[in-house]
Parts: C-alpha cells; sequence; structure tokens
C-alpha cells in the first residue's frame, strides 16, 4: 500500500489552474519540439536500416583491427607510391596507403576522398555499383572518415575528364577497396589548410570582410607532427637536405674529410660568447658553441682538410634571421698551405653548385614553398663576383653612405651593399674580401702586399653575409 496521502481537492484545483495558465505560445513550442524529436528518430531509424541490412561488399571496406596493422608475416602486396601515379599508369589496379585530406559527399552513392602522401595527393572516387564491388554502405563509411586518417585504397587508375586543380597528380583512382587503418580524432587542434595558407591570402580575405583563422608559432610547434605535414614544410625539409647532400658531395670531391665533433663539452668552445650550460653526471658542462677547435686540431692531426654538418648552439640574446641560438652549420676548414684565393674560390664552387642544384632538381619544392612564403628566384653569375673591402666601401660612397676607409660595415651598410651590387651586376650573390686588419680578429692571416690589411673574406647572398671564419696564417 502506498504511504502517501491521497491528493486533496484543494491540490487538484491548483493543479486545474496552472494547466489553464499554460499559454499558447508554450504549447506551440512544446509541440514543436515534440514534432522535431519525432521526425529525428524516424531519420536514425532509416539510417540505421540500411547500416543493418546485410550488405554482400562489407569486406571490402572497414576498420582495420590494431591486431591485423601489425605486421606478423609478409604480405607480398604491392604498393604504389601517390608521386608515381601518371598517365601510363591507366587501367591498372594499384594499392595505394595516405591521409585523408579532404571528404566531399556527392550524393548518397557517390563521393570523392583526396589521399596526400609526402607532397603528392590524389583523388579517390566511389560510386555505388554492384560491377565495381561498391555499395552504398561503403560511400558512406568513406563520407565518414575524419581528416587526416591513414587509409588504404585498392583501385583502378583512370584519367579524368577535365584537368584536376585540387591534387599533384593528374589522374583519379576509381576506388573498389576501402579500409582505415588509423581514424583521426574528428577535430583536429590543427587544421591543414589554415596552417598552409599565404600572407596574400589572409589580405584577400580581409578585404573581402572574412575572417580566417591564423594559426600562431605556439600551436605549431605544440602540434608539430601535424604541421609538419604542410606542404611548405614537407618542401623546406627536402631542400635543408638537398643542401647538406651537395654540400658534402662538393667538398668531398675537393679532398674534404668529414669529421664529427663533440657537442657537450667542459667548458666555452668560443671566448666571450655565451653559452648553454648544464650537469653531466653531476659535473659541469656545456652545450658547444662551434666546431672550430675540434677542426682546428684534426688539421694539426694531419688531415689538412676537415669540414662538419652539424648542430650548433649559442646562448646568445638574439632573434634575428641573421643570429640564431641553435642551428645546423656546414662548417668547412683547411690548412692554410694553399694560397687563400684558393680557398675563396672553394666557397665560390661551393655554393653556385648549392644553387645549380637546387634550380634544377628542387622546382616542386621552391614552387611548394613560394606558394606559401613567396620569394623572388635568387639571382647568381656563373663566375661569382668579387669585390675588395676598398671597391665595396667606394660604392657606398658614391651612393651616399660615409665610412670610415678603414672602419667596419654594420649591418644597414650590408643591406645597402647588398642592394648596390644587385642593381650594377644582377646578382644576389657575391664574395667582398681583402677587409681591414683593425676590423678581422687578432688571429687573421695580414695581406702579403699590404699588412693594413687581411686575408680574409666574406660571402655575402641578399644583404645577409654567411661567414667564413678567416684565413688564418
Amino acid at each position: 500500500m502506498s504511504s502517501e496521502p491521497p491528493p486533496t481537492a484543494a491540490g487538484g484545483l491548483a493543479a486545474d489552474l496552472s494547466a489553464a495558465t499554460i499559454s499558447k505560445k508554450q504549447q506551440k513550442k512544446d509541440a514543436r519540439k515534440a514534432e522535431k524529436a519525432e521526425k529525428a528518430a524516424q531519420r536514425q531509424q532509416q539510417q540505421q536500416q540500411p547500416a543493418d541490412a546485410e550488405d554482400p561488399f562489407a569486406a571490402n571496406y572497414g576498420d582495420v583491427p590494431v591486431e591485423e596493422i601489425q605486421s606478423k608475416a609478409i604480405s607480398g602486396r604491392s604498393w604504389t607510391k601517390i608521386g608515381d601515379l601518371d598517365d601510363s599508369a591507366a587501367g591498372r589496379t594499384v594499392l595505394i596507403r595516405g591521409a585523408t585530406q579532404a571528404i566531399r559527399p556527392v550524393s548518397k552513392e557517390m563521393a570523392f576522398v583526396v589521399l596526400r602522401q609526402s607532397m603528392s595527393t590524389v583523388q579517390c572516387v566511389l560510386v555505388a555499383s554492384a560491377d565495381a564491388s561498391v555499395s552504398t554502405q561503403m560511400v558512406r563509411f568513406a563520407t565518414a572518415l575524419s581528416k587526416e586518417s591513414i587509409v588504404d585504397v585498392e583501385g583502378v587508375v583512370s584519367l579524368p575528364k577535365e584537368p584536376l586543380k585540387a591534387t599533384t597528380q593528374q589522374v583519379e583512382i576509381q576506388v573498389r577497396k576501402i579500409y582505415c587503418i588509423n581514424r583521426a580524432i574528428p577535430t583536429l587542434p590543427i587544421n591543414l589548410e589554415d596552417a598552409a595558407r599565404s600572407e596574400a591570402e589572409f589580405e584577400k580575405a580581409e578585404q573581402a570582410g572574412e575572417k580566417l583563422v591564423r594559426v600562431g608559432q605556439d600551436t605549431r610547434l605544440n602540434y608539430r607532427t601535424i604541421d609538419l605535414r604542410t606542404p611548405a614544410n614537407q618542401a623546406i625539409f627536402r631542400i635543408q637536405c638537398q643542401v647538406e647532400n651537395k654540400f658534402r658531395e662538393f667538398l668531398l670531391s675537393k679532398d674534404f674529410v668529414g669529421i664529427h665533433t663533440p657537442k657537450l663539452i667542459s667548458g666555452s668552445s668560443e671566448g666571450g660568447a655565451a653559452v648553454f650550460k648544464l650537469l653531466y653526471n653531476g659535473q659541469p658542462a656545456c652545450l658547444a658553441q662551434s666546431p672550430q677547435l675540434y677542426k682546428q686540431m684534426a688539421i694539426c692531426g694531419g688531415y689538412e682538410r676537415v669540414f662538419e654538418v652539424g648542430p650548433v648552439f649559442r646562448a646568445e640574446n638574439s632573434n634575428t634571421h641573421r643570429h640564431l641560438c641553435e642551428f645546423v652549420g656546414l662548417d668547412a676548414e683547411m690548412e692554410i698551405k694553399e694560397h687563400y684565393f684558393e680557398v675563396c674560390d672553394i666557397i665560390d664552387g661551393l655554393f653556385v653548385s648549392i644553387f645549380k642544384h637546387l634550380t634544377e632538381n628542387c622546382k616542386k619544392e621552391l614552387e611548394t614553398i613560394n606558394r606559401q612564403y613567396p620569394f623572388e628566384p635568387l639571382q647568381y653569375l656563373e663566375k661569382t663576383l668579387k669585390l675588395t673591402y676598398e671597391e665595396g666601401i667606394q660604392m657606398l660612397k658614391e651612393a651616399g653612405t660615409e665610412i670610415e676607409p678603414m672602419g667596419d660595415l654594420n649591418t644597414e651598410s650590408e643591406k645597402k651593399l647588398g642592394r648596390l651590387v644587385k642593381e650594377k651586376y644582377g646578382t644576389d650573390f657575391f664574395i667582398l674580401y681583402r677587409y681591414p686588419l683593425g676590423v678581422r680578429p687578432f688571429y687573421t692571416m695580414p695581406c702579403y702586399d699590404n699588412p693594413a690589411y687581411t686575408n680574409s673574406f666574406d660571402v655575402f647572398i641578399r644583404d645577409n653575409f654567411w661567414s667564413t671564419k678567416d684565413t688564418h696564417p
């Protein structure tokens, strides 16, 4: 039996009055809510019906379980790189793997999926058809994938009727099978489209009254793995690799020996410069500021010519493109029994060989970087321009910049000299040599014909100089 007291007549009357006071507006609102809920339930039921129905092509798509992803045996499958897909592959069945860059549903029976692998992209087409072994459930599975998911696709290469603008490869894949290897979270911390935009795109959107998302440096570094997927970053790292390889190749051809110097040492390697200090097994240590001392030790050890590609650490309070705290250094040093003009020629040949290689073999990478970070193509001469310090000073004087004949060049003067050289000689790259003794370190070799000057030089590239150290006695 219930212990609750029976409703009193007064209570019933209060309930009737409350119901009577509900406004018509509220009643209509409640009715609309109920109608929406009913329609939502009907849509959910309609969506579940095809999924529950038996799909004869269910084996051709789906999420791959983790235990099946793990390599346990040689599969014998033959993979094709997306970057290798071209007209010659038309009609061939291929197996590719990539990240889902874009997903565009057209209808219940058709969808487009753009896959990306490194710097290459290709458009995959799904059309529900019994002949193609593609069902509407398979199309729905593809459109439900999240961006940046890793996907395996098997299909037939075909040629589109019109050129494709959104992909690097000018072919399509008619999908027969599609499997998700690793599904990304629905909302990523970085949208690649936002991270890959140029300043010109932001300015154009602002003029049109639109506001685009700008990905800040902190966000890029916090989610570096995703940021590295942008086309420009993919190209930058490939360019860096090519520069390093050409640097090694050229110096090896000149009888240099590549070495690796210590990066964790007990004291500063260059006096007067700040260092990154740390403890190494309880003992004070620091990160190496320069490999110069160790290269000179190797020279004294009989190697004569040495070079290194490695990191350099300088704890200097600077944050410009001319002065970096941490960077990869390309350093070459040799025993100076040769005349310093030979050293100058080696440096000259090194840079020109790198410029030529990048211009001839890295066009795609340079174009990709240029889209996000526009730049003018580097201009250089087959025979590098070499100016004496006196000639450089004279050019500045003629342009209205007064500098003491034996004084040093400041940053603004260096930039102006670079612009003057570009206007007069049509090159972004030149060598300035025979610096005054008073503006060089004490160990710099004096000139054989005038001890007031030195056998030292710097390489200038677009108003910035690449330090060549100095030629020692």
